[in-house]
């Protein structure tokens, strides 16, 4: 297509977020990402439980997990939000094909970290997919990941650990660099010092429960928003919802399940 000054576009106009969420076992996450409207999920984990929401099976190949993807190109249907769950157990599967693409027994055998920059292509090409879904279906898309805790080099300080999504850490980047929003779910967690005697004390890790998502980056911790959303949320969808534009403009958000998102915008 020609490119002139009748192509032009204005931005600004609300789109279906692209989110990588992750967090610590158990939270919540699959749970968090079912809620989201019209939801179905490409599954190669055997981690939903009983929740009810559509899927099309345990899937154990790249392949079938772009067979999935282009379906929902292809076919008709009223989806509305593509879930991945998980994305650190598709990354051995896109470790499996790239070895497959390059005549190599595993990521490994291509020596010096250099799989891991072929796979980078491998997994372009499943963004590129999600991508489309967005872009010429309006799907909205959800990532989902574990957590792990890895040292953090920083240029400013000593190096610290943190939280961060279970992946290679090239891949990790490719995908931060995609989504709209990096989102970490962990449980509101609190310190209690404990006298333990001859002037010692021991500090001990405490939660209540509230599972909280954090979108702002902290030491502790990756996260970032294109939405502008407050620091910390309850890890519920319609506390989510609430506070992003694409879903407020259509009247898509329930109202917040707690008041803890008002205070955490104060």
């Amino acid at each position: 297509m020609a490119i002139s000054l009748d192509s032009l576009r204005r931005g600004g106009a609300p789109r279906p977020p692209r989110l990588l969420t992750y967090g610590v076992a158990g939270i919540g996450k699959s749970s968090f990402a079912a809620a989201a409207p019209g939801a179905i999920v490409v599954q190669t984990e055997d981690g939903l439980g009983s929740i009810d929401v559509p899927t099309f099976g345990l899937l154990r190949s790249f392949d079938a997990v772009m067979e999935a993807i282009g379906s929902l190109y292809t076919e008709e249907h009223d989806f509305q939000t593509v879930v991945v769950d998980s994305l650190d157990w598709l990354e051995p599967l896109i470790w499996q094909h790239t070895a497959q693409q390059h005549n190599q027994p595993n990521i490994e055998a291509f020596g010096y970290g250099k799989g891991y920059l072929a796979a980078l292509d491998t997994w372009r090409g499943f963004l590129e997919g999600l991508n489309a879904l967005r872009d010429e279906r309006g799907m909205a898309v959800i990532l989902l990941a574990h957590a792990e805790i890895k040292r953090f080099d920083s240029p400013e300080t000593e190096p610290y650990d943190r939280y961060q999504p279970k992946l290679h850490a090239r891949a990790s980047a490719l995908v931060q660099e995609h989504v709209d929003a990096v989102l970490f779910a962990n449980y509101r967690i609190t310190t209690l010092k404990s006298d333990v005697g001859f002037n010692k004390k021991v500090v001990r890790g405490v939660t209540g429960g509230d599972r909280l998502l954090h979108t702002v980056e902290r030491p502790a911790f990756l996260a970032k928003n294109r939405f502008g959303l407050p620091e910390t949320l309850p890890l519920s969808w319609p506390d989510f919802a609430a506070a992003v534009p694409f879903y407020a403009a259509r009247n898509d958000a329930a109202p917040p399940s707690s008041p803890a998102v008002h205070e955490a915008r104060s």
